[in-house]
């Protein structure tokens, strides 16, 4: 049996991620040699070769294609292990994490008055992190917005938040007092990977079945916003977000006849730490409206 250094597993998902030994290196902030000698090391550890250079580039093998998936659920469940022996050492430690725009300070400092011996930290989250970030152990709690994929976790709705349409300046509808989705049924809105939130945010389908009209692809809330203000599309958003304006080329209008959003407080399914059951307490009476 083969003891395998997660260490050099975890140098090897790197390098497959960009299939380049320099880029790899850069990231792992380790010497190019270095790196190609921890590589050979797991190779040795494994009893295969998992890349392969060429003049065209760095490749997986087949044995390292089938290694990869493998490979990142080991560095998940050792993280999940390491955080979960933490948490259990230190009872009276929580984060709370926290996506774009939502304020979490009123909940976090009644937590900190009721609980004044216990550890209570923050964290920002991007968009699509808040139910991985729970399920590994990186949070205890997330404020967040739906939709979410709630498997796993426990969720409560604290306040609706309303839509609005973001364009950009000099758009026909910058100057509307508000919109409905009738005024944007031409209007391309930029596309998501995650299919959940793609078709919630574009609201796909329409009411009465059509599609919703298609996009461009963003990955990160940051395209979105460019191919906004370069004119190429529109987007619904939530008010929270983008109620101070976010940058001086774009603007916002009320859309009118559609669901408001929902921000939610989620835990684990099944966590029974006093910290976190308090937290949902405090988020419930300091964030709820």
């Amino acid at each position: 049996m083969t003891d395998l250094d997660l260490r050099l597993v975890r140098y090897f998902t790197a390098v497959a991620a960009h299939l380049h030994y320099g880029r790899a290196a850069a990231e792992l902030h380790i010497a190019q040699p270095s790196l190609s000698r921890q590589i050979s090391q797991l190779e040795a550890q494994v009893g295969s070769r998992l890349l392969d250079r060429t003049r065209q580039g760095t490749r997986l093998t087949e044995a390292g294609e089938a290694f990869l998936p493998l490979a990142h659920e080991l560095l998940r469940s050792s993280e999940q292990a390491t955080a979960a022996a933490r948490t259990a050492a230190r009872p009276t430690r929580i984060t709370v994490g926290y996506t774009a725009s939502l304020i979490v300070t009123p909940a976090v400092q009644n937590l900190r008055h009721k609980h004044p011996d216990a550890d209570v930290r923050t964290l920002h989250l991007e968009w699509n992190e808040p139910r991985d970030a729970l399920l590994d152990r990186r949070v205890d709690a997330a404020i967040t917005r739906l939709p979410l994929h709630t498997d796993g976790l426990h969720v409560t709705v604290l306040y609706d938040e309303p839509k609005l349409l973001l364009v950009p300046l000099g758009h026909r509808l910058a100057d509307k007092e508000s919109v409905t989705l009738d005024d944007i049924d031409e209007e391309p809105i930029p596309r998501f990977p995650d299919p959940q939130f793609d078709a919630y945010w574009r609201i796909d389908p329409r009411p009465g079945g059509r599609p919703a009209p298609d996009g461009p692809p963003a990955e990160t809330i940051e395209d979105k916003l460019e191919y906004i203000a370069a004119g190429q599309a529109v987007a619904i958003v939530p008010a929270a977000l983008f109620a101070a304006g976010v940058r001086p080329d774009l603007t916002t209008v009320p859309l009118h006849g559609v669901e408001p959003g929902h921000v939610v407080v989620a835990t684990r399914e099944g966590d029974r730490a006093r910290l976190v059951a308090a937290f949902r307490t405090s988020a419930r009476d300091c964030l709820s409206g």
